[in-house]
């Protein structure tokens, strides 16, 4: 038992005991609840420095004696009714572990739902999900009000989220492509199955209809690079331009424009389009002395033959450097803080840039400020993604960009800290000349919440002999979901393993470190979760069970799955990872 200094200087928590056949509220139901002690607020380690306490498990199951002693029982109810115990008698990752495993037992009890629905009354799972039944505790507020499309629903993944979200009060859709008996036997009654197929986007305006987020959880059934082309990325294509196609349909009939398209900032398609562009030249260096170093620059932004508006030269003075600039004009009643980023179609020798934003009032540009980010290309086409979060002040006492002021875009080439491209493996290139195809720039919608989450996969798991085409099928469709203007989540789990979820704590990483596998139930519930959660728009993170990383190696953070009222484990983990990339 915790002692009193000890008390002092940790959480404590109030344990209750659950007798079956009583009501369940949301803090009985994972066993505990977590209080911070007033004279410690946050007493969790946090930062780089936290990794190595945090990543200590214990299997220990710390409130079994106390749930299973009745006499003890007896003898802490006369001593307090509310008995508290310092972390260290009760592991946070115990804790979260035995929260999870009570939820996955009651999942177990009603995950029969599906075969039930089928044989007795389709109002069984109504009275079960929305009439107060016994499952009230898991549903959503707002979940009956949203409809989730769910491609790939008979997938090990799919089964698991499909049921996941009709525990929780969703309406649900499943995209599958043949509706055979076996396929139906599969999905739970009050499931509405859509028959199409992701590689042919006409069967998908009726799937899409009436949807208001989407899951992807559909992978290739072989390694044939048609089948991966055609389900993980040309499926992933398809489907999000279905989506925004229907979501820009109803801003129609509403007679506005849809909160989830890109805004148009310019478009390189004719002679007139480059009007207002202006091409300019300058130096660094200010001083006399340059002039000896001036091997000169020029530059020009033309539309070509081929019909390409190229932004193309040379600059061999030290410390010059060449732009091309123009004020922007948003159409009427548009405004930048609606917006989150800009993406840029650019095609070229894969030379590296810089993206100069002014932001001021428009009446006095003398007030304005400037804003930078590096823009890096690859050679030949590619888009090119720039969050407003990522420009920084050019004087550092500038406050932050506020994107409600941009009023010019400026492409400026330097010489300086230029990379030759991967592509270029033995050709030598001379790094001081340029060449930037201009397709077009737009906005990137911004929002509180994903509306697309997307299965992907990390490699690790798949035969080396065929990693590298699956890993650019998948790869493909991603990209073409992060520069759709949707707000993604993508999620790249370790190898799937058909164990119970909860069992064990989970690493959030980004970057393919990770080497463990997961349970397709934890995958299904982080899925879920995501809907509605705003850390988890616009990023992409692999995630797998918790393990020991070498020694030096340590370079992800454990989150331990706490045991609050909703179970969330997912805003802290998310949180501190990176978005946009």
């Amino acid at each position: 038992m915790a002692t009193a200094t000890a008390l002092h200087h940790h959480h404590h928590l109030h344990v209750q005991k659950w007798r079956p056949g009583s009501s369940l509220s949301s803090s009985d139901f994972f066993g505990v609840s977590l209080i911070p002690t007033s004279s410690t607020p946050n007493n969790y380690p946090s930062g780089a420095n936290a990794g190595e306490k945090r990543r200590i498990i214990s299997c220990q199951n710390n409130n079994e004696d106390i749930v299973d002693d009745r006499k003890q029982q007896q003898q802490l109810q006369q001593k307090s009714k509310s008995m508290t115990l310092g972390l260290d008698d009760v592991n946070p990752v115990g804790l979260g572990r035995k929260s999870r495993q009570i939820f996955d037992e009651v999942w177990k009890k009603f995950s029969g739902l599906g075969q039930i629905s089928r044989t007795i009354d389709e109002s069984l799972d109504t009275v079960l999900i929305r009439e107060g039944g016994p499952m009230c505790e898991f549903t959503i507020p707002g979940a009956q009000n949203t409809t989730v499309l769910v491609i790939g629903a008979t997938s090990r993944i799919g089964r698991i989220v499909v049921r996941k979200l009709m525990l929780r009060g969703y309406n649900v859709k499943a995209l599958v492509r043949k509706a055979d008996q076996e396929v139906i036997d599969m999905l739970p009654r009050s499931v509405e199955i859509v028959i199409g197929d992701v590689g042919e986007p006409s069967t998908l305006r009726d799937a899409i209809q009436g949807c208001n987020k989407i899951i992807y959880c559909a992978t290739a059934r072989s390694t044939i690079t048609g089948d991966l082309i055609r389900v993980d990325h040309q499926g992933v294509y398809n489907i999000t331009k279905a989506f925004q196609d229907y979501n820009n349909k109803l801003a129609q009939l509403r007679a506005g424009k849809s909160s989830k398209s890109k805004l148009l900032l310019a478009k390189f398609k004719s002679e007139e389009s480059l009007d207002g562009w202006e091409v300019r030249q300058g130096t660094y260096f200010q001083d006399v002395v340059a002039t000896k170093y001036d091997g000169g620059m020029d530059a020009k932004f033309e539309f070509t033959e081929t019909g390409n508006a190229v932004f193309e030269g040379y600059v061999f003075t030290r410390g010059g450097y060449v732009e091309l600039s123009k004020k922007l004009t948003l159409p009427l009643g548009s405004t930048l803080d609606r917006y989150e980023g800009l993406i840029l179609s650019v095609g070229g020798n894969g030379r590296s840039f810089i993206l100069i934003l002014e932001a001021g009032p428009s009446a006095d540009t003398s007030q304005s400020k400037m804003y930078f980010a590096r823009m890096t290309t690859k050679v030949g086409f590619c888009r090119v993604r720039l969050p407003f979060s990522s420009f920084r002040p050019v004087k550092p006492d500038d406050p932050p960009l506020d994107p409600f002021l941009i009023h010019t875009l400026t492409i400026r080439f330097e010489p300086r800290r230029q990379r030759a491209p991967e592509a270029s493996s033995g050709i030598k290139q001379d790094l001081r000349s340029f060449k930037l195809i201009m397709e077009y720039i737009k906005a990137l919608p911004t929002g509180p919440e994903t509306d697309f989450v997307l299965v992907s996969c990390t490699g690790s798991g798949i035969e080396p002999s065929r990693r590298e085409q699956v890993l650019k099928a998948k790869r493909a469709g991603e990209d073409s979901l992060r520069r759709s203007g949707l707000g993604y989540t993508i999620v790249r789990p370790g190898p799937l393993q058909e164990e119970p979820g909860g069992q064990r704590a989970l690493i959030f990483d980004q970057g393919n470190r990770i080497s463990q596998g997961i349970s397709c139930a934890d995958v299904a519930d982080i899925c879920v979760k995501a809907l509605h959660d705003s850390s988890a728009r616009n990023k992409s993170f692999d995630v797998c069970y918790e393990y020991m990383a070498e020694q030096g190696k340590e370079l992800y953070e454990l989150v331990a799955h706490l045991p609050d009222k909703a179970n969330n484990y997912l805003t802290p983990a998310l949180s501190a990872l990176e978005k946009n990339t």
